[in-house]
């Protein structure tokens, strides 16, 4: 069986959790979001040029012509 708490016990409990995060700082904060931009960025230039290398092999391969 499950050991019943509280509900101000539960809310002690989620205090003394919480106080144990060690929260970034806004320079990592800002850091960490400039290398997702830059990354999400370089996978979009990236897949763009496979579309367009599937893109072309698929047309040549069905004889499609512009």
């Amino acid at each position: 069986m499950m050991a019943k708490t509280s509900p101000l016990e539960f809310l002690q409990q989620v205090g003394a959790e919480t106080a144990k995060v060690v929260w970034p700082t806004r320079k990592e904060t800002g850091i960490t979001t400039l290398m997702v931009v830059i990354f999400a960025f370089v996978a979009a230039v990236f897949f763009f040029f496979v579309d367009m290398i599937i893109r072309y092999g698929v047309t040549l391969l069905l004889g499609i012509g512009r």
